[in-house]
């Protein structure tokens, strides 16, 4: 039993007579990968189920696994299938079945019991291994629990064990790197985060509605004007640190296109009309990077900036760079810090990388998820 009261594989071995030698499992999976031409460009979900899904062979289990992919709006659809995945599956964990994706069937995001029954007929035992979908109440992660012996992976096990320890008892000082577009997609887990962190850094699009907040003019930068308010309260805790300066783009330049004109300047943290804030400045950079070089342990969910295109990925680099180079207890959030650590070369220097950005969100701002609660019951 795991220190969060969820049953291990060693459990769900043991609650069985005779093992699961001969016996069939079902798993949930999180391999919505990333695909571009129809190949898959990073693996590292299907990999990180691995050692669950080769343990479970090694006990003589027959393995199915499940994973949505997608959003394919509850309708079979061939740009989602799983054949891509499938086909690369067979090379990395041969034996292994793989279902058509979840979410063909509408039954899934409506956490159906009709395609729960379908889901689990014909197999004797459930893992739940899919960490990036924990944190959704859907038929594969909530419903087999309730008709089968069940137990969580070594992923999901994994995740949960290091994200409840950032949580809960962390190495001082605890720094929270929060950068992405939106302050509304983060607004939970930043609150949740101010009773715990000593310092909260926050960049990327978010940044502008709490300099809002500060009174500063932000030109055409992205704002939520209803999370002003917030912002503000937020500020009165005095553990948030804003960008001191800014990399601007202005001048009627696109996002993506260097070649549609434009200007791109250093600024400070009040930018006129027809300027938008794409990144951090350079000095903001280095304060924040020091931050984290001081730290005891460090969260990173959300990159500093446009970091997609090469004109704004400074920020977001050094960050990078900062979370390698520190002696600090490092782990990314999943998402697009993820893609950003593999982009700047990080990935592998970082204590961890996390497989699910939205779950690791909200298993930092509740301590919990539908996911563990299932396993639970």
């Amino acid at each position: 039993m795991t220190t969060f009261g969820v049953p291990e594989l060693e459990d769900l071995a043991g609650s069985i007579d005779g093992g699961l030698d001969g016996t069939s499992v079902l798993v949930r999976v999180d391999f919505n990968v990333p695909m571009s031409d129809g190949e898959i460009t990073d693996d590292l979900r299907m990999r990180a189920a691995l050692p669950t899904l080769t343990w479970l062979q090694e006990q003589g289990a027959t393995v199915t696994a499940c994973s949505h992919r997608g959003r394919p709006k509850g309708e079979p659809n061939p740009e989602f299938s799983m054949d891509p995945v499938r086909k690369h599956l067979a090379s990395i964990a041969p034996g292994v079945k793989l279902l058509e994706n979840l979410r063909f069937n509408a039954g899934e995001t409506k956490n159906d019991p009709a395609f729960v029954q379908q889901l689990i007929q014909g197999h004797d035992a459930y893992v739940n291994d899919a960490f990036g979908a924990s944190h959704r109440e859907h038929a594969s992660i909530v419903g087999p629990p309730q008709h089968l012996p069940s137990a969580a992976g070594r992923l999901l096990a994994k995740e949960v064990d290091v994200l409840l320890g950032v949580r809960e008892n962390p190495r001082r000082p605890l720094v929270a790197v929060m950068g992405g577009a939106k302050v509304s997609d983060k607004l939970g887990v930043i609150e949740a985060l101010l009773g715990i962190v000593d310092h909260i850094i926050v960049g990327g699009g978010m940044a502008f509605t709490f300099l809002k907040a500060q009174g500063h003019e932000i030109g055409d930068s992205l704002l939520e004007e209803e999370m002003v308010e917030a912002c503000g309260r937020m500020l009165e805790s005095g553990k948030i640190h804003l960008p001191e300066d800014i990399t601007a783009l202005g001048g009627g330049g696109k996002l993506f296109d260097p070649d549609a004109g434009g200007e791109v300047r250093q600024a400070g943290v009040n930018l006129a009309p027809g300027w938008m804030g794409v990144d951090i400045g350079p000095y903001s950079a280095a304060l924040f990077s020091d931050l984290i070089l001081d730290a005891g342990t460090v969260l990173w969910n959300g990159p500093m900036g446009v970091f997609e295109d090469p004109r704004f990925e400074a920020g977001t680099k050094v960050v990078a760079d900062a979370m390698a180079e520190t002696r600090a207890f490092t782990v990314v959030g999943g998402g697009d810090s993820a893609a950003a650590a593999k982009q700047f070369g990080v990935d592998g220097d970082v204590s961890h990388v996390s497989t699910g950005g939205g779950a690791s969100l909200e298993l930092l701002e509740q301590g919990d998820l539908p996911g563990l609660q299932a396993l639970r019951s």
